[in-house]
């Protein structure tokens, strides 16, 4: 079953390199580092003590704390971070610019694959989620590589989806050391597409363990009295295409009822940003960029965040959050940051990907799920007028991460412990 799967991806790469140059017209970005996807590297080959894959942003960002924990107990181990956007590759180097090696994962092809292996040679790989690559995997194995899948989550659809190929799933998960799952019912759809019980072990959530320098809180305090002087902010994060039109004509009724509202959005990918600012001032309305420098007027209406790797300072200069890809159907995004910089959270129906995150929150009621364009209203003009509940909102979102910390020092012990047997 792998070589039919090898043979059909082989055969695919023609369409993959042109669907990068397609992508490339509005994110230059894909049209570089092809050679990285193809597992060519301009250096000479070298040992790595730990490969981490994180896919894009979000998983990346889930893995920093876990990657600085072990430079500061192993500070000479060397460690590398393959992510598949550029995107994810962008707030890698960003973030741990030259403290770890960064390339793209290579498309999972034996030849392609087995060229990383040699460069890298890595004594332990870790894959962040839900990557399961079977001749990636194989190569694990052959390699006598320990691997790991940590933060491990699968859906209801996915596993379903799994257990339709088990003679390409089953022996991919037999070359794992250890699946360490974010929940308990994450452990149990593993364990139904293949994967050996005695390997699954639920360690939590890494993302409840995030990590918010003091700094940036007074970054964006700062640049909130800097920018956005004597103005409400109701920052849009993450959002996606068909959300800025849906929050403009909210925000449309909500400016007649608070007329010192500022909407900020931050667009999800950097390719998108120009559209954004165009759909704006489509629909009349000023608006000023980040990239600009200039400070919000009070005839500003929009601030459009078109810059990379500064949401957090942001959620800091806001009054009220409300985090996208969730009033659309793309499986919502991370709400736990914002809540734990300490800004009320709002978002919307959608919410497939962080399905026990937004549970728990609603459960503990430090958020607020909107279903539609009246429950954003509604929700906002109660955050506006009742500054204790504001307050309140942002005392249990801070409350509700702290009760589910630890997974991070949980999956370090497992961590230390292989490098110490491979030592």
């Amino acid at each position: 079953m792998r070589a039919l799967y090898s043979l059909l991806f082989f055969l695919l790469i023609p369409f993959i390199l042109i669907r990068l140059l397609w992508r490339s017209i509005k994110a230059p970005a894909y049209r570089h580092r092809w050679h990285e996807r193809l597992g060519f590297y301009p250096n000479s080959p070298h040992r790595i003590d730990i490969w981490f894959h994180a896919v894009s942003v979000g998983e990346a960002e889930a893995v920093f704390p876990l990657v600085r924990k072990i430079q500061h107990h192993h500070p000479d181990a060397r460690l590398l971070i393959t992510t598949t956007t550029p995107t994810g590759s962008a707030r890698v180097t960003s973030t741990l610019q030259d403290t770890v090696e960064h390339v793209y994962l290579p498309y999972d092809i034996p030849i392609v694959i087995n060229r990383f292996m040699l460069h890298f040679n890595p004594r332990i790989g870790v894959i962040m989620e839900t990557e399961i690559w079977p001749n990636l995997f194989a190569a694990c194995g052959a390699h006598k590589i320990p691997l790991y899948i940590i933060n491990a989550r699968l859906s209801e659809k996915s596993s379903r989806g799994y257990q339709k190929i088990p003679s390409l799933i089953q022996p991919a998960l037999a070359n794992v050391e250890l699946i360490g799952t974010q929940s308990k019912e994450d452990a149990d759809r593993f364990i139904t597409i293949g994967a050996p019980p005695d390997i699954v072990k639920t360690l939590g959530n890494i993302k409840y363990d995030v990590e918010i320098p003091q700094t940036i809180v007074v970054q964006g305090l700062q640049l909130k009295e800097d920018l956005f002087a004597e103005r409400f902010v109701w920052l849009i994060a993450s959002t996606h295409k068909g959300e800025e039109i849906l929050f403009l004509d909210i925000f449309k009724e909500l400016k007649a009822k608070i007329p010192a509202l500022l909407l900020v959005f931050v667009p999800r990918h950097p390719e998108r940003f120009g559209e954004v600012k165009k759909l704006c001032e489509l629909q009349n309305f000023n608006v000023i960029t980040r990239t600009s420098q200039l400070a919000t007027s009070p005839q500003t209406d929009i601030y459009l965040v078109d810059t990379m790797g500064e949401l957090k300072m942001f959620y800091a200069a806001a009054d009220s959050a409300f985090v996208g890809g969730s009033m659309v159907p793309k499986g919502g995004h991370n709400i736990l940051e914002a809540a734990a910089i300490g800004v009320p959270v709002l978002f919307g129906p959608f919410m497939s990907n962080f399905k026990d995150i937004a549970h728990g929150v609603l459960k503990h009621q430090a958020g607020i799920q909107c279903p539609d364009k009246e429950a954003v209203i509604a929700a906002m003009l109660n955050l506006y007028t009742r500054a204790d509940d504001r307050q309140a909102l942002i005392a249990k979102g801070k409350r509700f991460i702290d009760q589910n910390q630890g997974a991070i020092h949980r999956i370090y012990t497992i961590l230390e412990q292989a490098l110490n047997k491979i030592n």
